[in-house]
């Protein structure tokens, strides 16, 4: 079906290009012009996919045509898209752990372990998972988490103290924060990764600490919002071990 477009407008006079059309169904903007096409150019661009096409408009068209406000509609994402950026993304990947339980952990034969007071075996545990893990930090990419946890800490999250030991193995940075810094330090009740601070999934759970589901986020400014949390919270928190023995 033929999209519904609105001309917004052009700074040219004489033949209309280039210029800014906006889909009315969708609110997707469309600009035309010349075309870029020094190979040197288009060698220096980044992300430029398959089938795109980039092309060159003076600033004055995007100040003066372009939307001037958006209506933003949540992109959530499904758990394969999401899995994937595990393995997409180019050199860091950074993690807030924000809650005090997570439902998940809850079913696992290592939590019922833990709870019981005995030692967990991580060797092998999740092997798929571990596998990913050391080959994308034998590409030198980086794995960060840091964890907020409450004084006293909560079962979930001596848990997940323990569980540090699996992910160190496997090349993660673990570090711990306390909450009562983390609040001094503003930082959001969220949980979310951020790849290449260039996009943030956030990770949205219900009343029960079950995971709902994932919202990409690629806007720069509010992008570059969880890249300033990232900044606070990794410098005040911990590593794991150093966190572990002062309890």
């Amino acid at each position: 079906m033929a999209r519904r477009l609105r001309f917004t407008g052009t700074g040219s006079g004489v033949n209309g290009c280039p210029a800014v059309h906006e889909d009315l169904d969708t609110g997707e903007v469309i600009i035309h012009g010349p075309a870029l096409t020094d190979p040197d150019d288009i060698a220096r661009l980044r992300h430029l996919g398959a089938g795109e096409v980039p092309i060159v408009v003076p600033r004055e068209l995007l100040v003066d045509f372009g939307p001037k406000d958006v209506n933003r509609v949540p992109n959530i994402i499904g758990l394969d898209e999401f899995d994937r950026l595990f393995t997409q993304f180019k050199h860091t990947a950074w993690r807030l752990e924000s809650r005090r339980r997570y439902a998940s952990d809850e079913v696992t034969d290592t939590y019922a372990q833990f709870v019981r007071g005995e030692p967990v075996d991580w060797t092998g545990r999740d092997a798929e998972w571990c596998a990913e893990r050391r080959e994308q930090t034998a590409l030198g990419k980086r794995f960060e988490r840091v964890r907020i946890v409450d004084n006293p800490p909560t079962p979930g999250q001596l848990y997940l103290l323990d569980n540090a030991r699996r992910n160190s193995s496997v090349g993660e940075d673990i570090r711990q924060l306390w909450r009562a810094d983390a609040e001094r330090l503003q930082l959001p009740e969220e949980d979310f990764w951020i790849f290449d601070s260039r996009l943030v999934a956030r990770l949205n759970f219900d009343g029960d600490d079950n995971l709902v589901n994932v919202e990409l986020i690629t806007e720069p400014v509010e992008v570059n919002r969880y890249v300033q949390v990232r900044d606070a919270a990794t410098h005040y928190a911990v590593p794991h071990e150093t966190f572990a023995a002062g309890l």
